[in-house]
């Protein structure tokens, strides 16, 4: 493979164009014009290249083709480069060009590059455009009550969004390219006064770490960047929500831009950041805590009915009330298999049930969970396959899952059911104890970025509890998250009293 940062720009526009073709296979959609300057030069000593379909057609007539045009021809090459760009180009880009790396990446963006005869460097207008995807409602995480706005696969786009809502000059943004084969542009987004300069620095080493030969989606580089990778939990988070992202960023975290993905990553995060939704902060604070409490509850629910129902059944019959333990013995009669392997087999049945939800098409999607559950479950139970109080478990388990607001925690619910399933076949509630207990010592050991994963909890911090299990007050929210905010801890003033009656 070739060094491109090694290669210099040749004089000769000949050897140029032949150099850019060849190097891009002569590809179909690589367009070239050669132009004459005016003033009596009639050879055509400038010419232009760029991809077809990911320039603005029109800002490439109007503000370089016709400029061009203009370009003096008894000038020497170095003056006509310097006119270029100094006066004839009106786009807001203009990039001097000594490389062939550098050609190829402004080329490959959808830049538009200006070659000139006889001058060993060359010119890069911004003209990127092409198609793109209207900015919509975020499908993942729908609020009744918010901005109905959401980032698209464009990362200018998207910091543009972010911006709007923060205007600010503290907001910076820094940019790097990951990625050897498809050169992917990454932006780093922070607050200069609150972000904490240590997980700055550590995001930055660990960006520079990767080397690999594509970024396709953000999910690539959260994968690479987390602090520990065999654990099902996420250690970064990732929305889709400029609403979202921008209170983060008011917190002291920082935001992970790429290109190519509407989903944005956050660092550094804890557990009790996914069980937060943009809403919580729209409503009043009594429902918000209310709905909160709810996700935690839920998610426990997902966790851990499955196993309890079968230690309770397979181990420990005394703790069910003897109306109880009748009712699923009866329903139990004449069933070939024993408790865990009919969880198992519902719980599975119903993993494959929702990933063919995901993979069918829209129109057809929409029926299978009715149908499928409806069907399959009414249809074991007739046969005698399982027991109808396993049915109403797996489906009250599976309606508990979809309560988080963030998918990828579901994601490891669905994964440590499955193992605590098998603990509660063979220990029964010890199994369950004994796994909920590593499960409590991984979370305690986890970091991310070197924030604490359970914290607000472990290690316990009263001021950050009024935004974790509860929401407080609005007003209540005078300080950030401790340890998040580097040196600005203060989030707003004292709150003013209430005047009894209205100012005249």
């Amino acid at each position: 493979m070739k060094d491109y940062e090694k290669i210099p720009i040749k004089s000769s526009l000949l050897e140029m164009l032949d150099a850019i073709g060849s190097e891009l296979g002569n590809s179909a959609d690589l367009n070239t014009r050669r132009l004459s300057c005016s003033g009596g030069m009639n050879s055509d000593s400038i010419a232009i290249v760029y991809m077809e379909n990911m320039v603005d057609e029109s800002q490439l007539d109007e503000f370089v083709i016709k400029p061009l045009l203009n370009v003096s021809g008894s000038a020497s090459a170095q003056e006509r480069m310097e006119q270029i760009r100094n006066k004839l180009l009106a786009t807001g880009a203009v990039t001097v060009i000594s490389h062939f790396k550098q050609l190829f990446q402004q080329l490959l963006a959808g830049n538009t590059v200006i070659l000139i005869d006889g001058c060993t460097h060359t010119l890069s207008a911004g003209t990127a455009g092409g198609v793109k995807r209207n900015m919509q409602e975020p499908r993942t995480e729908q609020a009744l009550r918010g901005p109905r706005e959401g980032f698209t696969e464009t990362l200018l786009d998207n910091t543009a969004l972010i911006r709007r809502k923060i205007r600010s000059p503290r907001l910076w943004l820094e940019r790097k390219t990951i990625g050897k084969v498809t050169q992917t542009p990454v932006g780093i987004m922070y607050m200069k006064d609150l972000a904490d300069e240590g997980v700055l620095k550590e995001l930055r080493y660990r960006l520079d770490c990767i080397h690999i030969d594509g970024i396709l989606e953000s999910g690539y580089i959260e994968e690479l960047i987390s602090d520990q990778k065999w654990t099902p939990f996420p250690t970064i988070i990732n929305n889709e929500r400029p609403d979202v992202i921008v209170s983060y960023l008011l917190e002291g975290r920082v935001a992970i831009l790429i290109e190519g993905t509407p989903f944005v990553l956050v660092v550094p995060t804890t557990l009790n950041a996914f069980f937060q939704a943009a809403e919580d902060y729209y409503h009043n604070y009594q429902m918000a805590t209310f709905l909160r409490m709810l996700r935690f509850v839920s998610f426990v629910i997902a966790l851990l009915m499955p196993s309890i129902y079968v230690a309770i059944v397979g181990y420990h019959q005394e703790m069910i009330p003897t109306p109880l333990l009748l009712k699923l013995a009866a329903q139990r009669e004449g069933v070939p298999f024993p408790a865990y392997l009919e969880a198992f087999f519902m719980e599975f049945v119903f993993e494959i049930l929702r990933e063919a939800v995901l993979r069918m098409p829209g129109n057809a999607g929409n029926a299978v969970p009715i149908v499928g559950g409806l069907v399959i479950g009414q249809s074991v139970v007739e046969a005698g396959i399982v027991s109808s109080a396993v049915v109403i478990v797996v489906s009250f388990t599976a309606i508990a899952s979809f309560v988080a607001p963030v998918y990828s925690l579901g994601i490891a619910a669905r994964l440590l059911r499955f193992i605590l399933l098998l603990a509660a076949s063979t220990l029964g509630f010890y199994g369950i104890a004994l796994v909920v207990l590593l499960l409590l010592l991984h979370l305690s050991n986890l970091r991310s970025f070197g924030l604490p994963y359970l914290k607000p909890f472990a290690p316990f911090n009263w001021r950050d509890m009024k935004d974790s299990l509860i929401r407080a007050p609005i007003w209540m929210f005078k300080q950030r998250p401790h340890q998040l905010a580097e040196r600005n801890h203060t989030r707003q003033d004292s709150r003013p009293e209430p005047r009894d009656e209205p100012s005249q």
